[in-house]
């Protein structure tokens, strides 16, 4: 895939601010969904302005270990929920739970970094090894087809689901889903039949037709007293104004974890360290393979192999110590973005410059408040219908990674159906306080069958 601007080109200033907008866009509602699912189910009060800033902050620090070669932006992890949540289960009070959520996510680094050093004495090979196409590829596919469902779910905002999971449509789900097509076919068009600039930004260009689309509801909803065709959520803009006019109506400081968790330090013992770095530990293993995967998949796209340069050992280190920035200022652990990958490729803007500013606008936009209210309101449906593109990106762009292995061949066959099987069926490993996701289960089985069948490989090629 031939990009327009690759890894080393700049845009110019004003469509770099553009550009970035967009990248911003595509992690936005993933990266402050993290902090909301966390104070849902543990009565905490994380900071979704703080996770953006800590977003924003751990990427930087990821373009610096990697000397801006590597296109990609840094957002909360989904797969440390559980370790958050048991983070703050462990604590006598929410107070320590923050600093737990912090050192968790520093031990959780540290795995990284360790991992770093190993693989900058031994290199890469016997990782390509471990993990080829024919592993991989399927892999990556997972990562887009295992968010197909929440893609979906915002779409239809408001459905009821029967016994069989289908879908029961109400006057508020027909709106979301027609807010959700027009974006997902604003989106279409733009990237296949857009002339300069429309080509390059269609996910701002969808994401306002659907958030106009979305207005337009919301207002006959209002004016013809139908509640079901309200679909803005007012309730952000409003709370910048329910104590009248103010400097935090405009300006805000986030409520970084930090502050939050520092006073107590002194009441932090050995006992909930431990129960901390059980919950984080394990987990740094799994999103290890996560991390590995998403550079396959982003190098096949850009056509430059990252594992080697800056290097594997490199982008870990960038993770890793960006993971435990992030985590200091907004309380979530940082992983590489595969919305950021997927708007990469659908854009084939592969501009370090672009991630890079992307990054500086999420620690200013976090300090805005009414900007904080804009992507707050934004309907769950209008980035349904984007992530739906970006999603499918994801999982296209694993399946062409083995286009070029040969599936008549048995061993090659299996691989591929075990990942693709056990990903999707959604073999997911809860031991203790650790789960092992799907897509990792479906990647560690998937490793152990080719191994096991390599033997067979090798015999199927002499002969």
């Amino acid at each position: 895939m031939k990009m327009v601007y690759g890894v080393n080109d700049k845009p110019k200033f004003g469509k770099l601010v553009i550009f970035a907008f967009q990248q911003l866009l595509a992690i936005m509602a993933a990266t402050i969904a993290v902090p909301a699912i966390i104070n849902s189910n543990m009565g905490v009060d994380m900071s979704a302005s703080a996770a953006l800033f800590g977003a924003g902050a751990g990427t930087i620090i990821y373009q610096l270990f990697t000397k801006f070669k590597s296109p990609v932006f840094l957002g909360s992890s989904f797969a440390f929920i559980g370790s958050m949540c048991a983070a703050f289960a462990g604590a006598a009070s929410a107070s320590i739970g923050y600093l737990g959520i912090i050192i968790g996510a520093i031990l959780a680094g540290l795995v990284y970094v360790i991992i770093a050093i190993i693989i900058k004495i031994a290199g890469v090979n016997w990782i390509n090894k471990l993990m080829p196409p024919v592993v991989i590829g399927p892999t990556v596919a997972l990562i887009g087809l295992s968010l197909a469902g929440a893609a979906v779910k915002d779409a239809v905002s408001y459905a009821n689901t029967d016994s069989n999971g289908s879908f029961i449509m109400t006057s508020n789900a027909w709106a979301s889903l027609v807010c959700a097509l027009v974006t997902l076919l604003v989106v279409v068009l733009c990237s296949t039949y857009g002339k300069k600039m429309a080509k390059l930004i269609p996910f701002i260009i969808g994401i306002l037709s659907g958030y106009a689309v979305a207005g337009v509801f919301t207002i006959i909803g209002f004016a013809a007293g139908k509640p079901s065709l309200i679909i803005l959520d007012i309730a952000p803009f409003q709370a910048l104004v329910e104590n009248g006019l103010s400097l935090s109506t405009f300006l805000q400081i986030p409520d970084f974890t930090i502050v939050k968790g520092f006073g107590s330090i002194k009441d932090v013992d050995l006992t909930y360290i431990a129960t901390v770095a059980v919950a984080y530990i394990p987990v740094a293993f799994v999103v290890f393979a996560e991390h590995i995967a998403d550079h396959k998949n982003l190098s096949t796209i850009i056509e430059k192999d990252l594992l080697e340069e800056p290097g594997l050992s490199r982008t870990l280190l960038g993770d890793g110590v960006g993971s435990m920035v992030g985590a200091v200022f907004g309380g979530c652990p940082n992983t590489t973005y595969g919305e950021s990958v997927g708007c990469v490729a659908i854009t084939r803007n592969a501009s370090v410059a672009t991630i890079t500013c992307t990054a500086v606008i999420a620690l200013l936009i976090s300090f805005i408040s009414p900007f904080v209210a804009f992507l707050d309101s934004i309907p769950g449906c209008v980035m349904g219908g984007v992530c739906i593109t970006l999603y499918g990106f994801i999982a296209v762009s694993g399946l062409k990674m083995i286009q070029k292995v040969d599936l008549e061949k048995s061993a090659n066959l299996f691989t591929a159906s075990v990942i693709l099987i056990t990903g999707i069926g959604g073999l997911a490993l809860a031991i203790g306080k650790v789960t092992i996701t799907a897509i990792a289960t479906a990647l560690i089985l998937g490793i152990i069958v080719n191994i096991i069948l390599t033997r067979k490989k090798e015999e199927e090629v002499t002969e």
